[in-house]
């Protein structure tokens, strides 16, 4: 079982393989497939956005039963993705959780759009993201000015991960505790789309 800080390591080495083009062969080939039929023992587990642009797997130049990816538009913790991570951290025995969240996020947009038009017409699924969204960037959107949607943005989508990860800290009763205690380590970070580095801004100094 790697620690902690061995996970985020691991995590930053392989993005930087990434980003170089540099990626390892045979990370999911036969024989890894293979081995795998006996279980699993994922090394780190990544709370990421469904966003087709940022498959995780690649980003951090992981393959099979490497990394325990829980994927939601936005990177939310609800009620099932904080079973999820719970499940991951318990039973598989992974001890750094990642809140990964991404440039140009579309779940942060709607839901940035949806704030400052009420009335806009959503479908209740849509409804339910930006209600869970909400929380966390309200307050960027009502101190900035909206004429600074650069701004906006960026803030937003970073706040959105810094929420989650103290949700993840903070309400479970299950990882509570070991984050007290220095088992686990739960930090966040951002994937940039244009140029594939993921930078881990919030938490790690815990590390």
């Amino acid at each position: 079982m790697s620690t902690a800080k061995e996970a985020l390591e691991k995590l930053k080495s392989g993005n930087r393989r990434f980003v170089s083009g540099q990626r390892k062969d045979g990370l999911f080939d036969e024989k890894r497939r293979a081995e795998l039929t006996r279980g699993q023992a994922p090394f780190a587990v990544i709370l990421g956005c469904s966003d087709s642009r940022v498959p995780v797997e690649y980003v951090f130049d992981q393959g099979g039963g490497d990394l325990f990816v829980v994927r939601v538009a936005g990177n939310l913790v609800e009620k099932t993705q904080m079973g999820s991570v719970e499940f991951a951290v318990t039973v598989l025995g992974s001890r750094l959780v990642v809140v990964l969240g991404h440039t140009e996020c579309g779940a942060i947009k709607t839901t940035l759009s949806a704030m400052s038009n009420p009335m806009e017409d959503l479908t209740p699924g849509l409804n339910s993201l930006v209600d869970a969204i909400c929380p966390a960037i309200s307050s960027i959107a009502e101190s900035l000015p909206s004429s600074d949607e650069g701004t906006v943005m960026s803030q937003s989508i970073r706040k959105n991960v810094t929420y989650n990860v103290d949700k993840l800290r903070i309400e479970s009763p299950l990882l509570t505790p070991l984050c007290e205690s220095g088992e686990l380590m739960i930090v966040g970070a951002e994937y940039d789309l244009k140029s594939g580095e993921v930078d881990f801004f919030y938490g790690v100094d815990q590390l």
